[in-house]
């Protein structure tokens, strides 16, 4: 089969790599522009991108691909490039681009999606995060026949994978990277010989991963402990969870829901105990020992390591983190 790849991150890079290594022709592979990145700000390819120049595999990267769009010339250019790769398939992994309709009907058997969730829970574009952030106790991969709405298309393969207490989005989504390189292949195999079925989506249980916000990141402390613990996790790395303390911004990777506080009289944010082993902060609803933070510039730490190097502005008792970004 020639499969058309279409995706930007690391995510999709694994699948990528799974495709190559199974044996697929790859004639084209489509990702977004180079992006600015890093304190220099140079522009940097994507991991899909990386890997297919490595391997010796055409790219392109259009702007947009909508023809009556804002870059009508990336669209048409990315256009001629599909139509002359004469795909059966595309396969489309995090690309970060919506897909007009002369995208989905120009391959043979259209467009496959390989998305994060155990659909119909979680479509759109932050299905990990949302998880984690939820509380769900587990997720999966889902390929998907892809249609003109946004994740509804037909299920054709499903597999779950259980979250565990202390998932990060970062452990998660390796694991669920490389069970969507997985999946794929296995669901080509399927379709080459014609024994892939397709299931339309549940009307039942329908919810959305909106985008992650920036904003996002900064803790609102009237929440229960529980709920900030789990917000932690799932913006571990983007856009790392954080709160101001005394003019600072301190980000927190790792924290546990404090024992023995649950009727603590404090106001959410007011540090109420700190110690090497972490920091406990008073919240909405119960306290939570921040176990992992890093200040601006420096590395993720552990709590003790991060308030030995403090340098003459300790943190202690009574101080309060802010309840909203100033």
């Amino acid at each position: 089969m020639k499969v058309v790849f279409a995706g930007t991150p690391e995510f999709a890079q694994v699948a990528l790599a799974k495709l190559h290594a199974a044996g697929f022709e790859i004639p084209l592979v489509l990702t977004q522009p180079d992006r600015p990145a890093g304190r220099g700000m140079k522009l940097h390819a994507s991991a899909v991108k990386a890997f297919a120049l490595e391997h010796g595999v055409p790219v392109a990267q259009p702007r947009s691909l909508r023809l009556d769009g804002k870059f009508p010339e990336d669209a048409a250019a990315a256009r001629d490039a599909l139509e002359a790769a004469h795909a059966d398939v595309m396969v489309v992994a995090a690309y970060g681009l919506i897909l007009p309709a002369w995208v989905l009907i120009t391959p043979r058997l259209g467009c496959l999606n390989i998305h994060a969730s155990l659909l119909p829970r979680w479509r759109g574009a932050a299905p990990i995060h949302r998880a984690i952030e939820a509380g769900d106790a587990e997720t999966g991969i889902t390929i998907m026949q892809m249609d003109a709405g946004l994740d509804t298309g037909d299920m054709l393969l499903a597999r779950s994978e259980p979250i565990a207490a202390d998932d990060s989005t970062t452990t998660l989504h390796d694991r669920l990277a490389a069970i969507g390189g997985e999946m794929i292949v296995e669901a080509l195999a399927l379709a080459a010989n014609g024994s892939l079925l397709h299931r339309p989506q549940p009307a039942e249980g329908v919810t959305y991963a909106h985008k992650i916000e920036k904003a996002e990141a900064n803790i609102d402390w009237t929440l229960p402990a529980a709920a900030i613990e789990r917000r932690i996790r799932a913006f571990d790395s983007f856009p790392g969870a954080s709160s101001r303390l005394d003019g600072e911004v301190i980000k927190f990777w790792r924290a546990e829901v404090a024992v023995g506080h649950a009727g603590v009289d404090a106001t959410p944010g007011q540090i109420i105990a700190v110690s090497d082993a972490g920091i406990t902060v008073a919240c909405g609803q119960g306290a939570l020992t921040l176990t992992q933070l890093q200040r601006p510039g420096g590395k993720r730490l552990g709590a003790a390591a991060f308030l030995q190097g403090l340098q003459g502005k300790p943190i202690t008792a009574g101080m309060v983190f802010a309840l909203h970004p100033s």
